[in-house]
């Protein structure tokens, strides 16, 4: 029995904006909270779309899957985010089988990211593959090219020095305020919100300024106390928020809050202040600089600082673009294998049908048949014709349906669907 071609009925997509096209507004209406995350993957899992995988950060969201079309993808996007399909046609993109694949290796690898060589993508990367992963959306396919992206990443920080030197988000923040601010460790310093990149920033500068004049206020106290511990700075009320920001020299906002939660009104200012604003979406209105006095100062402001560090960097972008393409070969030739592994399986199944019979006709035929020998060689012969058309079906990226149909068709081949 022939086995009945089918045509490819989904395919893996990669679809999301990043730092490249979308601003900072755009950004943070495409943003995911986590709870926005669960909803999109538990949609995703009603509506047949698996495996499926969201990353959120402030530099990116994006969503990967294996989907029909694209747009099914884009409208779970756009039903959990504050963006539209308008505005994603102008900012967004979409990859599609190799191109997805290769992007997902450029993204995992710090290669993508804003700041080249800033690894704290990986992390998030792998939180985003546990939800998923928690929600059942991982499948073998999925989990081996996750593998093979953080492989390459590894690769690249052991074999190449592109992630020499502390240059990250949060670094650049810290690089600009002790740029900016003479004599940090007699300013006061209010970190507001405890979201990643503002507890990183605070981190680097209690080691550059006294403890007791860093400040951390958050609406959950409890989370402030957490991060208090860690770094042994002072924690204050919430309802202390208007007055503390008088008293300090620099604000660093990085709450999670899906609307600005500092403007002209918290400012009751009688000396000048520096506001840098982590958050995505953005948390301070452009209406503080009404106030004299006022710096404030947004992420893409902070990525676009270049160094002697970033610049170095990028003369071992050759090397590591050469470890993500072995590593996607090697990825690739796993998936080529699975698609043509039952073809070849069945292959041999029918060639050791044949020879069976072929060994039974002439045993009655020959007197002195030595079927050993013969079993012998038959084997190996059809051990060589199988390895042949393997190794033919590992060349045929392209065209691997087509010769796969057509072994199928010649040899009248039986292929489980399940195989």
């Amino acid at each position: 029995m022939v086995k009945e071609s089918k045509l490819k009925s989904k395919y893996f997509y990669a679809v999301g904006l990043n730092y490249q096209k979308a601003d900072i507004e755009i950004r943070g209406k495409f943003s995911l909270q986590n709870n926005a995350k669960e909803s999109l993957l538990k949609q995703g899992k009603d509506e047949g779309i698996s495996p499926l995988l969201v990353i959120s950060t402030c530099n990116r969201t994006e969503v990967y899957g294996w989907a029909k079309y694209p747009d099914q993808l884009v409208s779970l996007l756009v039903k959990h985010t504050g963006g539209t399909e308008t505005e994603f046609q102008k900012v967004g993109y979409i990859y599609r089988e190799n191109e997805a694949i290769r992007h997902i290796f450029r993204v995992a690898t710090g290669l993508d990211s804003q700041i080249l060589g800033d690894f704290e993508i990986t992390g998030q990367f792998k939180q985003s593959f546990a939800l998923s992963k928690k929600f059942g959306l991982i499948d073998n396919y999925f989990e081996r090219l996750f593998n093979s992206a953080i492989r390459a990443n590894k690769r690249i920080k052991n074999e190449t020095e592109i992630s020499s030197g502390a240059t990250s988000v949060a670094f650049a923040s810290v690089h600009y305020i002790l740029n900016k601010i003479k004599n940090i460790s007699d300013k006061k310093v209010l970190l507001y919100g405890v979201g990643k990149l503002g507890r990183n920033t605070c981190e680097n500068l209690v080691k550059h300024t006294a403890k007791h004049h860093v400040t951390v206020i958050n609406r959950t106290k409890e989370k402030a106390e957490e991060v208090s511990g860690k770094f042994n700075i002072i924690v204050k009320e919430h309802k202390d928020l208007t007055q503390e920001i008088k008293e300090s020299d620099i604000l660093i906002v990085a709450t999670g809050a899906p609307i600005p939660t500092i403007n002209k009104a918290n400012l009751n200012l009688h000396k000048p202040l520096l506001i840098l604003d982590l958050s995505i979406p953005r948390n301070v209105k452009p209406n503080v600089l009404d106030m004299e006095g006022v710096e404030l100062i947004h992420l893409d402001q902070l990525s676009q600082i270049t160094n002697k560090t970033l610049k170095k960097r990028e003369e071992h972008i050759p090397k590591a673009e050469e470890i993500i393409k072995e590593e996607k070969k090697e990825f690739l030739d796993w998936v080529n294998s699975r698609k043509y592994a039952p073809t070849i399986q069945a292959l041999k199944t029918k060639l050791e049908e044949i020879k069976k019979g072929e060994i039974e006709y002439h045993r009655k035929k020959l007197e002195s048949f030595d079927e050993d020998q013969i079993n012998l060689i038959s084997t190996r012969i059809i051990q060589k014709v199988t390895t042949h058309f393997a190794t033919h079906f590992k060349s045929e990226e392209d065209n691997l349906e087509e010769s796969k149909e057509w072994v199928e068709k010649v040899f009248q081949l039986e292929i489980e669907e399940n195989a």
